[in-house]
């Protein structure tokens, strides 16, 4: 566990839909070699509620200030969870800027859908008690264009067959809080994203007033195609942070 006597915040990258923690990886390897404590948890995409319980209990445990950075729904996640005390601010990374009441469907409905939408597969899961409920993933022919767009294509290949579905039920909940109306937040945008309408981030990134946010010609997964870029946007928050006038 971090020291929480020290004042530099833990960074938690939070995964979105379609992948996993690994996702991070490359910003992950940048940032713990500049010698951040890093640490990224799974998201397990069942329901954005849940999944923000999941990761704001994960964030209380930690003892420490916390900056939570959340890629593609996990914007959305950390638009919930990052009312926790402990997190002192919020990157958002090619993700959704939820306001207070809206959900997923909503603030997309207002944009021209991506080719995301054309794409995607749904399937039943069970839920238990005889219940089922419907995973949504992509599908694997159309992965490496979409969602992995500028990734090594051997790369995309096994992302695409090792994707993490998000529930169905996720797309409609309501977000109950955002922490960006606290929290001090800063926004990167995927201008060249096939996976999310660039303008849904410019919207809800513009909307929450962030300190700043910076566009990259880049795909959906940023963090794979740019890892330097991103991860000095999230240090350039966390020196923001340590300044009197932050």
């Amino acid at each position: 566990m971090p020291d929480s006597t020290l004042d530099s915040p833990t960074i938690v990258l939070v995964h979105g839909a379609f992948a996993d923690s690994a996702s991070w990886a490359p910003v992950t390897r940048q940032l713990l070699a500049q010698g951040h404590r890093v640490l990224v948890p799974p998201v397990y995409n069942r329901s954005l509620l849940e999944d923000a319980a999941s990761i704001r209990a994960f964030v209380e445990q930690l003892g420490g200030p916390v900056l939570l950075v959340g890629h593609s729904y996990g914007g959305a996640v950390i638009t919930v969870a990052g009312v926790a005390d402990l997190v002192v601010g919020l990157v958002y990374v090619s993700g959704y800027a939820l306001e207070e009441g809206e959900s997923l469907a909503q603030l997309q409905g207002g944009f021209p859908d991506s080719d995301l939408a054309s794409n995607l597969v749904y399937t039943p899961y069970p839920t238990g008690g005889g219940a089922s409920g419907t995973d949504v993933s992509v599908k694997i022919e159309a992965f490496p264009a979409v969602f992995a767009a500028g990734v090594d294509p051997q790369t995309a290949q096994v992302l695409a067959v090792s994707q993490r579905p998000l529930s169905a039920a996720a797309f409609g909940e309501a977000a109950p809080v955002a922490a960006w109306k606290t929290k001090p937040a800063w926004g990167i945008v995927s201008s060249e994203d096939h996976t999310i309408n660039p303008d849904v981030e410019r919207f809800g990134y513009r909307r929450a007033g962030m300190r700043r946010v910076v566009e990259i010609a880049a795909p959906h997964l940023i963090m794979h195609t740019h890892p330097a870029e991103v991860a000095g946007v999230i240090t350039a928050a966390i020196t923001e942070l340590s300044t009197p006038s932050a």
